[in-house]
């Protein structure tokens, strides 16, 4: 059984794109073309590879495809850069990374391995507990993660951790947490979210004073410069990470609401077993760098390393 091409190429546009109009736009052809040559890819594999939705997704069969076309295409691309004997052309990679490590550690450690191995980037942003299902589905090929368990045919080496800890304006401190932070007080102020998939919040508000996640308020925010500025604004109070926070704990403009009690997220490196060698390379110098920049030890007095992220099934 031989796979068409062509046929290979409308299923990827069709998912990237999110809809038959767009995709046949990228690649020049009808709409009608491009359903005929999915419905022929269907026909083929004997199962149909595509929900027609809004947008439309792959079946569980077509998240298999494209898995396989993702690594192929990378595979495929440098293999040809090498024979072209062209040192300039780039590799696109399309990973995943929650917003806080891109925020942080992400570009720091990892700038110099994008300009020496020519990589474009296309960075799918969600949350540290989310961008598995993204390998899973094929949507990235590598991802960084707080799930521990590799998929099959996938790697997952530790990273090391990020220190959370929870804070607020001096303001916002005196006018909610006048008596310190305590359950009465906790049902009542704002807390600040990445989005309604950010459990780090309800992590700690449940462990410390049994609250559940709509027992107080919460103000939703996906870009961490901004949260943290809302914050520093008196708007709510919320998780952050600690090497953002060095110059505002010491000048005051920010206080540790909860002194003392911080949480360890455990970072994971997933990607390919099989990679092709930029790839590889990406690999070893993101594991070898982040564990230069992330924390090593587990939690100490007064913290706590939250569990692995287990997806449920």
């Amino acid at each position: 059984m031989k796979l068409d091409a062509k046929q290979l190429q409308a299923f990827l546009a069709a998912i990237d794109n999110g809809s038959f109009e767009k995709a046949a736009k990228t690649l020049a052809i009808t709409p009608s073309a491009l359903s005929q040559r999915i419905h022929a890819l269907e026909a083929h594999l004997g199962n149909p590879l595509v929900v027609r939705g809004r947008p439309c997704e792959p079946t569980q069969l077509g998240r298999r495809l494209l898995l396989y076309l993702r690594r192929a295409t990378v595979l495929e691309e440098e293999l040809l850069n090498e024979l072209s004997g062209d040192q300039d052309e780039h590799l696109r990679v399309v990973i995943a990374a929650n917003g806080d490590t891109l925020a942080t550690w992400f570009f720091p450690a990892l700038a110099a391995i994008f300009v020496s191995e020519r990589i474009l980037l296309d960075v799918v942003v969600d949350d540290q507990d989310h961008t598995y299902t993204l390998l899973e589905s094929g949507q990235v090929i590598a991802c960084i993660s707080t799930r521990a368990e590799p998929m099959r045919g996938c790697l997952a080496v530790p990273l090391g951790s990020v220190r959370y800890c929870l804070v607020a304006s001096p303001a916002f401190q005196a006018r909610w947490f006048p008596q310190g932070l305590n359950r009465e007080a906790a049902r009542k102020a704002p807390v600040f979210a990445y989005s309604r998939k950010d459990t780090l919040q309800d992590h700690f508000m449940q462990t410390r004073f049994g609250l559940r996640a709509d027992a107080y308020p919460t103000h939703y925010l996906a870009l961490p410069e901004a949260r943290l500025e809302a914050i520093r604004r008196g708007l709510g109070y919320g998780m952050v990470p600690h090497m953002q926070l060095h110059d505002s704990l010491a000048n005051g403009t920010l206080v540790d609401v909860a002194p003392g009690h911080f949480t360890d997220v455990a970072l994971y490196w997933h990607s390919w077993a099989v990679q092709s060698p930029r790839m590889q390379a990406l690999s070893q110098r993101s594991v070898e760098t982040a564990r230069r920049t992330l924390l090593v030890d587990q939690a100490g007095a007064g913290g706590e390393v939250r569990p692995p992220h287990s997806p449920t099934l």
